[in-house]
């Protein structure tokens, strides 16, 4: 994640209300619930950032136009890197709708409604290859995962092998275990077989080994 815009009514929120919203969505949507090393989590978060904004004028489509007293509606934005939209489109909806659910149960109001009614949009936008500028550069996706990584997968001679549940591999590159199927995204190294939970891991781990992609590649049991 790295941009998260809130779009809500002026007033609907205290400042230390809107600090908790801004803090639970980061929190949620880093949560390592997602299978994801704590190092992979720790580098997202050094890059992700929730602006809340009170537009002075908020017009609905909907007519007659609503009124002040009604439950507020939310806009939320949420910008990630177009090559990990489609995939994470789902998760970011489910995640930001809950936490939305929860801050109106806090305020008094019906938490479900965000649910039941139109009144929480989400919208998650990518941006465009080499559209993120980091360290005074533009970064493309694969440097973005570069970034991320590089903690994790420079201290793997630290810890122990890890150990994945049967039926699954773990991603080298970012430690999530991932399903081990005909789907699966997988390489083949020094006789074993690696998984990845995205085709951008994938191409990380061949690049640091010098491994040449093939749309095909030999699984055997883990």
């Amino acid at each position: 994640m790295l941009l998260i815009e809130v779009f809500l009514p002026r007033g609907v929120l205290c400042e230390e209300e809107r600090q908790t919203l801004g803090r639970r969505l980061i929190d949620e949507l880093m949560a390592q619930e997602d299978g994801h090393a704590i190092e992979i989590i720790d580098a997202q978060r050094t890059i992700s950032q929730v602006l809340l904004h009170e537009p002075s004028t908020w017009v609905l489509g909907a007519r007659p136009a609503a009124d002040p007293a009604d439950p507020p509606r939310y806009l939320v934005r949420v910008t990630v890197p177009a090559s990990w939209r489609k995939e994470m489109a789902e998760h970011v909806v489910e995640i930001v709708t809950g936490v939305l659910a929860e801050t109106e149960r806090a305020a008094g109001r019906d938490p479900e409604r965000v649910r039941r009614e139109p009144h929480a949009i989400v919208l998650v936008d990518g941006i465009t290859e080499g559209g993120v500028g980091i360290h005074g550069k533009a970064m493309s996706s694969m440097d973005l995962t570069e970034f991320v990584s590089r903690g994790y997968r420079d201290g793997a001679s630290d810890r122990p092998e890890p150990v994945p549940a049967q039926g699954k591999l773990i991603d080298p590159i970012c430690g999530m275990p991932v399903d081990f199927g005909d789907d699966t995204l997988t390489l083949v190294h020094d006789g074993v077989v690696y998984g990845f939970c995205h085709g951008l891991c994938r191409r990380a781990y061949a690049d640091e080994h010098g491994l040449t992609l093939s749309r095909e590649q030999p699984l055997t049991e883990p």
